[in-house]
């Protein structure tokens, strides 16, 4: 069996994957998408809190790793790429902060209840927002193809 670092640090590459997998699929059109009547995040703005939230995470629990990360303001609408470049930052740092936690290395602060435990809420912070996504894309008639939609939960072979 895989060293139990090796398989958090698996699972978080793979949700980083699934991200970059829907920005590529969806249209720019698709991007702009929203279903709040009250100026709510869009598409584009759901992508740039994951990468936000990150970003706050890290600043509370090592601090350093936090440092020159950019941080999207509330209405602003990044490209794909853009997105894509940060998110990929964001998440390289998150996984150095996995790395750091079960090394034991000082100042570094996980969820009271682990590491795990940790890993779990940024995925299912993730997993919520992409399912939001998908469903703002859904009723906006931007929905994805069904293989692609089924392809998210194939985590073997993603």
């Amino acid at each position: 069996m895989e060293n139990v670092l090796q398989q958090i640090l698996e699972a978080w590459r793979t949700n980083g994957r699934i991200n970059t997998m829907l920005i590529d699929a969806i249209s720019d059109e698709g991007m702009r998408c929203t279903l709040s009547k009250r100026g709510g995040r869009n598409v584009v703005r759901q992508f740039a809190h994951l990468h936000n939230v990150r970003l706050w995470q890290l600043e509370a629990r090592a601090k350093e790793l936090a440092q020159g990360l950019y941080k999207f303001e509330t209405k602003e609408e990044p490209s794909k790429e853009r997105l894509k470049e940060h998110l990929a930052e964001s998440g390289g740092r998150v996984e150095a902060f996995f790395e750091q936690c079960h090394a034991g290395l000082p100042k570094r602060r996980t969820f009271k209840k682990g590491l795990i435990v940790n890993l779990s809420y940024f995925i299912a912070h993730e997993s919520h927002h992409r399912g939001n996504i998908l469903l703002t894309l859904k009723q906006c008639g931007h929905s994805l193809d069904s293989a692609l939609r089924y392809k998210i939960w194939d985590w073997d072979r993603l």
